[in-house]
């Protein structure tokens, strides 16, 4: 039994506590959260044994055996080196730091410890999503040609106007580290890795500092171009579509609804048919009351089973790492009003600072 400990008492407890509770190998024994007194009863009432106030009392539990990160940005990067430096498994949310020097030291922790480590990339998770892989690396449309990502939503955190780091871009935050996070892993875990990319992002009309907006042109080592439009604050926005265009056919996942994991539709046409509908099934998800709980749970079976069998499951930290510095590379393309060489970038050393 993987005697687990979460750091966060928000979607660390609707989320990622229902997600590993799936699975008999795991025994969530410890939540914290930012106040005793809260943490304690949300604790009980979910039926876990022991509440912290402060997460250096969760990590340094010694019945605490592994250590879900389900906190700010900034605070990520403490909590999972303190907690690999006591030989536990981390499983980490996104974006996995709040700049890419806290991220180069927590994939340099985890390299030294040798320890299993998981970034929360969700939407790979998703049964329509793993079709829609099956059927790219099958040939379903042929050699690719290019991709479309246009995604349109007004997320809560925008409707209500909060200025946190799901909206502010300073910390990790912004569009950037709570949505294009998700893009670059996804982009990258479908077609392999990007060579360039150029970005502009923006705010709302009223309120500059709400960081709503990307406007990205990317290309693919292999050849194809990207072009891609994210905002969070499109009100009856079209929803998440992703299009792969192929010599031989066409593959979409579109999901016009609000709920971020659930609704997406898979479609296909080989040459000359038309767009036909993939059925694609996902009994797990119907028992659980968010669409996130499913797919974090494969995820966390994954985790667990390297814990258990020894190997490095994905997406790991290097994994998170790379979408870090993708992240970083698109900010300086932003401020430098440049086309970012991401290929010379890889094939660099880069810097210890």
């Amino acid at each position: 039994m993987i005697r687990l400990g979460i750091v966060g008492s928000n979607y660390g407890r609707t989320v990622q506590l229902p997600a590993f509770r799936a699975d008999p190998r795991c025994q969530v024994v410890a939540l914290a959260g930012s106040e005793q007194g809260r943490t304690a009863e949300l604790a009980r009432a979910a039926g876990v044994p022991k509440a912290y106030g402060d997460w250096r009392a969760l990590v340094e539990d010694a019945d605490v055996q592994a250590v879900a990160i389900a906190t700010l940005p900034s605070l990520q990067a403490r909590i999972a080196i303190r907690a690999l430096e006591l030989g536990k498994p981390v499983f980490a949310e996104k974006p996995m730091a709040s700049d890419l020097g806290q991220a180069r030291a927590m994939l340099r922790q985890a390299t030294a410890s040798n320890l299993p480590t998981m970034i929360d990339f969700n939407f790979t998770q998703i049964m329509a999503w793993l079709r829609a892989k099956a059927m790219l690396d099958a040939g379903a449309v042929g050699a690719l040609r290019h991709v479309t990502v246009h995604w349109h939503v007004e997320s809560r955190a925008l409707q209500l106007r909060m200025r946190n780091w799901k909206t502010l871009g300073d910390d990790g935050g912004g569009v950037m580290g709570n949505f294009i996070s998700h893009c670059f892993h996804y982009l990258e875990w479908f077609c392999g890795p990007l060579a360039g990319l150029s970005a502009r992002v923006s705010g709302v009309p009223d309120d500059g500092e709400l960081e709503t907006t990307v406007a990205m042109a990317m290309q693919f080592k292999a050849g194809p171009l990207v072009s891609l439009s994210m905002s969070c604050a499109s009100y009856l926005g079209i929803g998440h579509r992703i299009e792969f265009f192929g010599e031989d056919g066409t593959l979409i996942l579109h999901n016009p609804g609000a709920d971020y994991m659930r609704g997406f539709e898979l479609s296909h046409a080989k040459r000359p048919a038309a767009l036909q509908r993939v059925a694609v099934e996902d009994p797990a998800d119907a028992q659980y009351p968010d669409g996130r709980i499913a797919p974090v749970s494969r995820l966390a079976k994954l985790w667990f089973d390297a814990i258990e069998r020894g190997g490095a499951p994905t997406p790991g930290f290097a994994e998170g790492y790379r979408v870090q510095r993708l992240i970083d590379m698109a900010r300086r393309s932003h401020s430098q009003g440049a086309w970012i060489d991401v290929a010379a970038e890889d094939a660099r050393p880069e810097s210890n600072s």
